[in-house]
């Protein structure tokens, strides 16, 4: 006999699509059965129906034939050989209608009996499981949808100790009703076989039995035949019997075993710790659907990943749908207002944002990594699991991040404490890096060594310090992010340039160089594999506000400045050659370029990041010619004053020059005769006070004159 197909008892607790679908298949095949199996004891009980009248006929045959005798013809006489011979007829036919009631009780055994329990047990018992398995599928439905909606900020013990309890309950029991009627089903496979050829059989057993008597050699083919398929169906049996018990026991041990695993919250990480070298994988998953401008809906569907792709695929469905291009993706874990364990993937182009929850936290974790995984393109080599693991931890040796803020503060002080504490931190949490990835890392750009920060957190120096103090005293309320409000808004006002880009702060990193063009880049690849090594996912999203002055990064929610980096102090600026949506600026501290420290900041923003690029460059431009022409307004300022200067000495000069001239005039006048002649002879003769006027007037000349 050919193979018999069989229901997969150990995919009944995952209960995914493609086992739903084969369920589906399997129930069409019931129904098939069903419907052939009806058809077919319809026939068979016309031939049982068939034979009881053939045999209640012979049998008034072969009674009417022996009331033969007892008729009176009137054109009849009595004839006896032909009496004999109906007697005769009638004693054969007798003996025939014998045989055909004992026909007539071989079909009711041998051939009516097991369809009718075939059609009658059997059939409807699967009917049966599967309107429980239907029940108990709704009811586990309708349970893991009542704990989904479990309120993230009113969390009530003891609603969520019932939730629990329900989704246990209802687990347990859609599964254990699965295993039974999947068993069932493939149950039937057998039995629909034996339940075809024993009719069949009994049928031929019982025809043959019939004409043993007249046909011996016909009797002896029929019987071999019969034989062989009495020994095939016996041997079908005795299978059914052994993989009936196999199934039985691989139901007890999944009971056993699945146990643990009907409760949806997180397993002990001892039994059951995350694996971050997936990727591949699939599992039931709630998907955020916006219905309107504000309001959102959830619903469960069962996702799976597919080379670079993420599908879903509904139940029924023969085939998954695309719901996104996971190259290049970017994967983060996000707080959800109404849900628990949500992650957001967000496409190469910033265009299309899926946000998803998983069951339990293990499951949203491993979704997160693998989805990083696929991200990478790691699944395009043929050991993308042992590659995986290799990067990972290849990363790990390379990279170690800042375990605490305090360690990152610490290493921006330029004592040797600091420092010395800085590298006695890092040996303690880091490894040495391999020679392989020494020789790769670029040391004379960044420290393999170097602490990376992943949050923001403003830079603390003594000026920002001396200014929280002078406010605090002066009881004025300062800025916790370091920053004194009014002086950078009015610079933002009267800036020329205003740009805002989303952008999402990756990390930061003090770099050895400022100058090289392949800083950028080299720490976009440390902070990158630190990240993917240590699963942080989490991202800070901002506002990036470019103006001619300063860079800043708010806060989208309560527009405060988060840090503000002054334009002259941002070095380069350049984005990544493969992820154009990745981009960084090198940044000299306050001391200047004289100082050989510099930090690298490093974003992810929605759209290209040459356009931030370009507008930061654009903004040093605009700085740069406003610089220029201030410099020129002051240099004119300048000119104008010392021209007005010049004015005001030569005006002065004059203004003596004049004065010398009068004072001239008056000394002239006053060295004429004391006496001169009238116009008529006679000589003008002064008065003692008109005398002594004209010598009081000619000492305050000489005076002036002194003076001058």
């Amino acid at each position: 006999m050919p193979g018999i197909e069989k229901l997969p008892i150990e995919e009944t607790l995952e209960d995914s699509p493609q086992t739903r679908s084969l369920l589906g298949v399997f129930e069409e095949d019931t129904a098939a059965i069903s419907n052939y199996c009806t058809q077919l004891y319809q026939a068979m009980q016309r031939i049982y129906d068939a034979q009881n009248e053939l045999s209640a006929a012979t049998h008034l045959t072969s009674r009417l034939l022996k009331e033969y005798d007892k008729q009176r013809f009137p054109l009849g006489g009595d004839d006896e050989v032909m009496s004999s011979t109906l007697q005769q007829f009638a004693k054969v036919i007798d003996e025939l209608s014998s045989c055909h009631a004992v026909l007539s009780t071989q079909l009711a055994d041998a051939m009516m009996f097991p369809i009718t329990q075939f059609k009658e047990r059997d059939l409807k018992e699967i009917l049966t499981l599967k309107e429980v398995f239907q029940i108990s599928s709704d009811d586990h439905d309708t349970a893991i949808n009542r704990y989904s909606r479990l309120s993230k900020k009113r969390d009530n013990d003891k609603l969520r100790a019932e939730v629990v309890e329900d989704v246990y309950t209802s687990r347990k029991k859609q599964h254990q009703t699965m295993m039974h009627y999947f068993c069932s089903l493939n149950t039937l496979q057998y039995k629909k076989k034996t339940a075809l050829l024993e009719p069949l059989l009994g049928y031929m057993q019982a025809q043959i039995s019939f004409f043993k008597l007249g046909s011996e050699n016909l009797t002896q083919q029929w019987e071999d035949f019969l034989g062989t398929i009495g020994t095939s169906v016996q041997n079908v049996r005795r299978e059914m019997e052994e993989e009936v018990g196999q199934m039985q026991q691989t139901i007890q041990q999944m009971e056993r075993s699945c146990d643990p695993l009907y409760a949806p919250c997180d397993p002990d990480p001892a039994y059951s710790s995350v694996c971050r070298s997936l990727t591949r994988k699939q599992g039931y998953l709630h998907i955020r659907n916006k219905t309107g401008l504000v309001s959102s809906s959830w619903e469960r569907q069962y996702f799976f990943t597919q080379g670079g792709n993420l599908m879903h695929q509904g139940r029924g469905e023969v085939a998954g749908g695309l719901v996104t291009d996971l190259d290049n993706c970017s994967v983060m874990a996000v707080d959800c207002d109404d849900r628990r364990f949500c992650f957001q993937v967000t496409s190469f182009d910033g265009k299309k944002v899926v946000t998803l929850q998983a069951e339990s936290r293990k499951d949203c974790e491993e979704w997160i990594a693998t989805i990083n995984n696929i991200s990478k393109r790691i699944y395009l080599s043929e050991n993308a699991e042992e590659l995986a693991a290799r990067v990972n931890q290849s990363a790990l040796e390379a990279v170690t991040p800042s375990p605490s803020f305090q360690q990152r503060h610490e290493s921006m002080r330029p004592s040797s404490k600091g420092r010395s504490g800085r590298a006695s931190s890092i040996s303690s949490v880091g490894s040495e890096p391999s020679p392989a990835l020494s020789v790769l890392s670029l040391d004379a750009l960044v420290a393999p060594e170097t602490p990376i920060q992943f949050d923001i957190i403003s830079p603390v120096s003594e000026e920002n310090l001396g200014q929280n103090k002078t406010a605090a005293q002066s009881g004025r309320r300062s800025n916790p992010f370091g920053e004194s409000g009014d002086g950078t808004s009015e610079d933002s006002e009267d800036s020329i340039l205003h740009q805002l880009f989303i952008v999402r702060f990756l990390g930061s990193m003090e770099v050895r160089t400022a100058e090289s063009v392949d800083v950028i880049s080299e720490t976009m690849r440390q902070i990158l594999a630190a990240r993917a090594i240590h699963n942080i996912f989490r991202m800070t999203e901002s506002h990036l506000l470019v103006t001619c002055d300063c860079l800043k990064l708010i806060d989208p929610q309560t527009q405060v400045t988060r840090l503000r980096f002054p334009l002259s102090s941002v070095v380069q600026c350049s984005s990544h050659q493969d992820n154009r949506r990745l981009f960084g600026f090198v940044l000299h501290p306050a001391g200047g370029r004289g100082d050989s420290r510099a930090v690298c900041y490093i974003f992810e923003s929605n759209n290209d990041g040459e356009k931030i690029c370009d507008s930061i460059g654009l903004a040093k431009q605009i700085a740069f010619h406003s610089e220029m022409d201030r410099k020129a307004v002051e240099k004119r300022k300048e000119e104008d004053k010392a021209k007005e200067k010049q004015q005001e000495e030569l005006s002065k000069q004059r203004q003596i020059e004049k004065d010398l001239e009068e004072q001239s005039r008056l000394i002239a006048a006053s060295s004429r005769p004391a006496n001169p002649p009238a116009p008529d002879g006679q000589f003008l003769v002064l008065s003692n006070s008109q005398s002594e006027d004209s010598d009081a007037g000619e000492e305050g000349k000489k005076q002036g004159e002194s003076e001058a």
